[in-house]
């Protein structure tokens, strides 16, 4: 009964990971330094990262909105179905017309299926993607001045682990977000207060954020892709709540605040 963790290093992934380890149930992590390795851009480490699950998380880098992530979902996924991998869940971005595609394909497939749509995640500030602009005091980004109801990477792991585990779940899409809206700026608000020192947020436009990332050492690959995310998915199509997380564990999902006190001990460093 081994479930395979696709982007096991990754903020969900390595959770989902260890919460499956520590209930005793087998895991196999897929990533380029796994074994065997599973890297999405080569489709010949796919089968052997496959033999033998019975249960996958798929979790797409760098991002099922970007081009071509649709044609490997779906050849991952007509891959597992030939294996006889029972249950398919996927990590899936809230306000992504691309991402549909790929939800889709689960639904067609032979597999018990469980989509997570999820806005964006608060651990992008405590954890590399946005943890250097706090520590630096300036959030820079090229988003409007729109709300996003940010969620807890852990209410991810509790939901994804409860679709893997239990019954009840296939079939299910769960649109996932935090209980509030909050801006850029309030979030540099928030954590100024949590943290006691000043934190601003700075809008700044797509191009200076993606010359500033490729400064700091990013593949300008990856902060264009970055820099197109922000401009099509923050323009304000997300600024509604859900509650995907109270309809699959019968709990309310995790608020910023708590979030941050959490982990202010991270950016006191």
């Amino acid at each position: 009964m081994t479930t395979l963790v696709l982007g096991g290093t990754g903020k969900t992934g390595r959770r989902i990971a260890d919460r499956l380890s520590s209930l005793g149930l087998p895991v196999r992590v897929g990533s380029r330094s796994a074994t065997p390795a599973f890297d999405w851009q080569d489709r010949g480490t796919w089968q052997a990262a496959l033999d033998g699950v019975t249960a996958a998380y798929i979790s797409y880098y760098p991002d099922l909105a970007l081009p071509g992530a649709y044609d490997d979902i779906k050849a991952f996924t007509d891959l597992a179905d030939r294996n006889g991998v029972r249950k398919l869940v996927l990590l899936s971005g809230r306000g992504e017309p691309e991402a549909r595609a790929s939800e889709r394909t689960l639904a067609e497939s032979g597999a018990e299926w469980t989509v997570l749509r999820c806005s964006w995640f608060m651990q992008n500030f405590s954890e590399d993607f946005l943890l250097g602009s706090v520590l630096d005091g300036v959030i820079a980004l090229p988003a409007a001045d729109v709300p996003e109801p940010f969620l807890d990477v852990e209410d991810i792991v509790d939901v994804a682990v409860a679709a893997l585990t239990q019954e009840g779940h296939a079939g299910k899409l769960y649109e996932m977000t935090g209980p509030r809206l909050l801006t850029f700026a309030d979030v540099a608000k928030e954590l100024s207060a949590i943290i006691g020192r000043e934190i601003t947020f700075v809008r700044v436009t797509p191009e200076e954020y993606v010359n500033g990332a490729v400064e700091h050492g990013a593949p300008r690959e990856a902060a264009e892709a970055l820099g197109h995310l922000f401009t099509d998915i923050l323009d304000g199509r997300n600024a509604s709540i859900t509650d995907g997380v109270r309809e699959a564990l019968g709990r309310p999902a995790r608020d910023f605040a708590d979030f941050a006190r959490a982990n202010a001990h991270i950016w006191k460093r």
